[in-house]
């Protein structure tokens, strides 16, 4: 990629600036994300992108035993130390 192309311009508003809407369909930046900053030694800036992680535990139905349980007293059985 060429350092002379223009992909797109934003403007700066306050301490915002808008990622037009073409870069974040190009680089699928989406509600969440994050984006880390990085100032070159050159004054160029590079930008990377922190996909947001969702759905860790969408498919996690609980515990499907026919046991009881207690979270306070099992606590210790589980290999957490306690206080």
């Amino acid at each position: 990629m060429s350092s002379d192309r223009i992909d797109a311009e934003s403007k700066v508003s306050g301490n915002q600036a808008n990622i037009p809407a073409r870069i974040r369909r190009e680089l699928d930046i989406d509600d969440g994300d994050h984006l880390r900053w990085h100032v070159e030694d050159d004054g160029s800036v590079r930008v990377h992108i922190v996909r947001q992680q969702t759905g860790t535990f969408a498919g996690f139905d609980g515990y499907d035993g026919e046991a009881a349980t207690d979270a306070t007293a099992d606590h210790d059985a589980w290999g957490v130390d306690g206080e």
